[in-house]
């Protein structure tokens, strides 16, 4: 039975997300360690000089911290969410297993991003995992401003299906992405190989 995407309701071929946002979470996974650490830049506003007075009387109702950061970094909000679903996950994949000890947001991370193809495929929270990745990283991105990286469109799809057709659909893949799978066919372009051949078999364009 096809499984629809919980996050869009797009196909997903018996996964409990579809490629596109598998992708997506993959990207998420990788970038929320980094956003962690920058999100401590923002701690303290920045001073308008290099030995700016405050004095006592100049307090108003405004805190001088970020109360958002607050929570998300020294609150430890983000850290214990992604540590809570590392733990999830593990107890749902390897019941007999004992918890994982807290090892910090970075190594949840990457253990989620390592388990990546068993969670979409067999864990039934995948959907709202995948939420609250991005609840995570939309609230730090508010905060540092940083913009969403882009898909960048590499060009049609060069695969040749089995009925000696190439597939034409539009591939494209987010900075630094590694392995794409093509939404329309699902081959998978991952080894120096694949990436020549997709640079070197794009139809030309006419003159």
């Amino acid at each position: 039975m096809t499984t629809t995407c919980e996050l869009c309701g797009a196909e997903a071929s018996g996964r409990y997300l579809c490629e596109r946002h598998t992708v997506k979470l993959a990207a998420s996974l990788d970038a929320l360690p980094a956003l962690h650490a920058e999100l401590a830049i923002h701690l303290v506003p920045r001073r308008t000089g290099p030995a700016e007075l405050v004095t006592a009387g100049a307090a108003g109702p405004r805190s001088p911290l970020n109360e958002d950061v607050l929570d998300l970094v020294h609150g430890r909000h983000m850290t214990e969410v992604m540590e809570s679903w590392r733990e999830d996950v593990q107890r749902v994949r390897w019941p007999q297993h004992t918890p994982p000890p807290p090892a910090g947001l970075a190594s949840a991370c990457r253990w989620l991003a390592m388990e990546l193809e068993w969670v979409v495929s067999h864990y039934p929270a995948a959907g709202d995992l995948a939420r609250e990745v991005r609840e995570l990283e939309d609230a730090a991105l508010s905060i540092v401003g940083a913009p969403r990286p882009r898909p960048q469109r590499l060009g049609t799809c060069v695969a040749v299906g089995t009925d000696g057709v190439v597939c034409g659909a539009v591939v494209s893949r987010l900075p630094g992405q590694c392995r794409v799978t093509c939404r329309w066919c699902g081959y998978t372009y991952e080894s120096e190989r694949d990436w020549l051949m997709l640079l070197h078999l794009q139809p030309k364009e006419s003159a």
